[in-house]
């Protein structure tokens, strides 16, 4: 699986201008199920991400985690993390998992989020939305299993 991990102050999705997930202080995760890739891969990427330390300690260093910090996570589907860039000029997104085993996959991760005591919003799995995000630091991170 991959994954993009934003450190935001706020975050929400929108779509058809209906808000379908919205979070204070946390992550904003966009999330990629590869093919091959099975609950494994979610196990490892949520623990991960929810021990991932990128958060400021009272001393001001990337110190803490999201668990550690009681922050949420808005996690939404993005296939286009599996883009193939490497010929020609547009992407191709065959190693993606196909949309029903993507689509499980995804819950699934954000079902193991929970179980970590992590708050989680979603977004709306294959439809077409619109994330808005304030990037605080910024703080961008690229994870893979």
């Amino acid at each position: 699986m991959r994954a993009l991990v934003q450190r935001v102050s706020e975050a929400r999705v929108t779509v058809g201008g209906r808000v379908t997930g919205e979070i204070g202080a946390g992550l904003m995760i966009l999330v990629c199920a590869m093919q091959g890739d099975g609950e494994a891969e979610a196990d490892q990427l949520a623990a991960k991400i929810a021990k991932l330390r990128i958060f400021k300690d009272e001393a001001g260093k990337m110190n803490r985690s999201l668990v550690d910090t009681g922050g949420a996570a808005l996690v939404v589907s993005q296939f286009t993390l599996a883009a193939d860039t490497s010929r020609g000029n547009r992407p191709g997104f065959s190693t993606a998992a196909p949309p029903d085993e993507g689509e499980r996959l995804y819950r699934y991760f954000s079902d193991r989020l929970r179980a970590e005591g992590i708050t989680v919003a979603n977004g709306e799995f294959g439809a077409d939305m619109d994330v808005h995000l304030v990037n605080q630091g910024p703080v961008t991170i690229w994870l893979e299993t």
